[in-house]
Parts: structure tokens; sequence; C-alpha cells
């Protein structure tokens, strides 16, 4: 069952991460081998990550799975 609520959140924490490291989505894209519309899908909550993608995106911002889905305040999402 999907939850709109974490899919957002989950695009927020990509942004942020992406900004933070100063990459646009383009660079990101190439640095993960991702298409940009796809990346601008999972960031605005119109598409839902798969595995594949999440260790791709890791790989390209230099961070772990775990610290990519490691999303703040995750917990105090309602379910939906």
């Amino acid at each position: 069952m999907k939850n709109p609520a974490s899919i957002s959140a989950f695009g927020q924490h990509l942004r942020k991460l992406r900004e933070d490291r100063g990459l646009s989505l383009q660079m990101l894209a190439d640095e993960s081998n991702v298409a940009k519309p796809t990346l601008f899908r999972v960031e605005t909550a119109k598409a839902t990550p798969t595995l594949d993608l999440l260790v791709s995106l890791a790989r390209g911002l230099n961070v772990t799975v775990r610290d990519l889905v490691d999303i703040p305040d995750l917990e105090k999402l309602d379910e939906v």
C-alpha cells in the first residue's frame, strides 16, 4: 500500500540532498544514470522510486541507500 505522505517526504528529502550538493536535476541524472524526467517525478511525488532507482540515486549523490531513505521526521507523518 502506497503512502502519499511518505512519497512526498522522500521527494522533498531527495531534492534537499541534491541541492545541498549543488547539483541540478540534469547533473544528478548524469551522475546516477537516471532520466531527468524520472528524477523530477520522484521529487514532486508523482512517481514512487524502485529499489533500483534508490541504488542509482544513492550512488549519484555519493551516499548510502540508508542515508537516502533516512527521511527526517518520517515517523511523524500520518498513515494515509
